[in-house]
């Protein structure tokens, strides 16, 4: 009865460890944006829109897209990570009374990727300036 014992534990830490090795296939979730999706009073003096992954993302990769250059706002400086880089940050300059819309990832522009590689699922996220 011993011997039939051991070979079902083996077979169960076996089953263990590959289920543990799986690769991560998951794409990122966005988990919030500044400004918030479909905000219609943002102030115009926000000086950096910013997104949040439900994960660690790839410091160095970003695609903050535009679907119209008219609707996306001017950018004056380098997109950054925050330390863990889960949080993306664009410093922007932004017009009064402006509707915005901005994709995160689109298209053939998908560098927000996961540490796995996985990309962001593209998020269009848009708001309007008071």
């Amino acid at each position: 009865m011993m011997r039939k014992a051991v070979p079902c534990l083996i077979l169960m830490l076996t089953a263990f460890s590959f289920a543990c090795a799986e690769e991560d296939e998951k794409p990122p979730r966005i988990v919030s944006t500044v400004p918030e999706n479909g905000s219609q009073d943002v102030d115009p003096a926000l000086n950096e829109m910013s997104v949040t992954f439900d994960e660690e993302m790839i410091d160095g990769n970003w695609s903050w897209a535009y679907e119209d250059e008219n609707t996306f706002p001017q950018i004056v400086g380098q997109a950054y990570y925050d330390e863990g880089n889960r949080i993306n940050r664009l410093p922007v300059k932004l017009e009064p009374n402006k509707e915005y819309a901005i994709w995160i990832n689109h298209a053939d522009y998908k560098n927000f990727k996961d540490k796995a590689g996985n990309p962001a699922i593209p998020y269009r996220f848009t708001f309007k300036t008071r």
